[in-house]
């Protein structure tokens, strides 16, 4: 699979992207500049051998489960905890904030599901995991908490759920990139980037721009511009 740029999104800024610091630390890595391509096209082969591998080892739990009868009774989540640049934006690794990065696998089954297989276009995030195994073991869930059960996803794909989802990552030095993805929009705010008194900021349109190849700050109307900072300011709390 080809990256989805071999450059940094347009008008996107230092914080951003990271020098994969993980990567070159291992053996054989360049220790600055770009991944030789006989290299990369290595890295790639063990990447997929590994969620090649990972998968095979699910179908064995799923093949116990339905062996031993308990599949009638087991409720199971698959998720993974990050996603990985594979020389997308010239980059490798994590440590970002753009969406390669933080979009991942939800997969849920309740036996007592009437359609399974079914996908959901609705924004949800790995806090609403929690809650949704307290809701679907038939536990009162705590409002307090920051994530918000999926149940009602299970029963209807299509039932409206949050407008906006949040992640983040430090950039040290006290700042702090903030993510917000909506429908329609990532928008970036990088807390604590002292840019003569204000943070700098990324906006991607993603019915536009899927891959995010140019940050949109200052291009979007007032309009649109007025509602991602009234999300961004209502932060989590205001979707639960």
């Amino acid at each position: 699979q080809e990256p989805v740029s071999a450059r940094a999104p347009k008008g996107s800024h230092s914080y951003t992207l990271t020098n994969w610091g993980e990567l070159r630390s291992y053996a054989g890595m360049p220790k600055s500049g770009r991944v030789d391509p006989a290299d990369a096209k290595s890295l790639k082969h063990g990447y997929y051998a590994a969620v090649s591998y990972i998968d095979a080892q699910i179908g064995r739990v799923l093949a116990a489960l339905d062996d031993t009868g308990l599949a009638e009774n087991t409720i199971v989540v698959l998720w993974s905890d990050h996603g990985w640049k594979l020389g997308d934006y010239g980059a490798w690794c994590k440590h970002t904030n753009v969406e390669l990065d933080v979009r991942v696998p939800l997969i849920v089954s309740d036996p007592r599901m009437k359609k399974g297989g079914q996908r959901s276009d609705a924004l949800v995030e790995l806090v609403d995991v929690y809650p949704t195994l307290i809701d679907l073991a038939g536990f009162e869930v705590d409002e307090a908490l920051e994530g918000k059960s999926l149940k009602p996803l299970l029963k209807n794909p299509k039932a409206p759920f949050k407008k906006a989802v949040f992640s983040q990552y430090p950039r040290g030095r006290g700042v702090l990139g903030i993510s917000m993805r909506t429908d329609r929009y990532r928008y970036t705010v990088w807390e604590g980037s002292g840019n003569g008194g204000e943070d700098l900021f990324e906006i991607y349109d993603h019915r536009q721009d899927p891959w995010e190849l140019e940050n949109l700050a200052g291009k979007v109307s007032a309009e649109e511009m007025a509602e991602l900072t009234k999300l961004y300011e209502g932060g989590w709390e205001a979707q639960n």
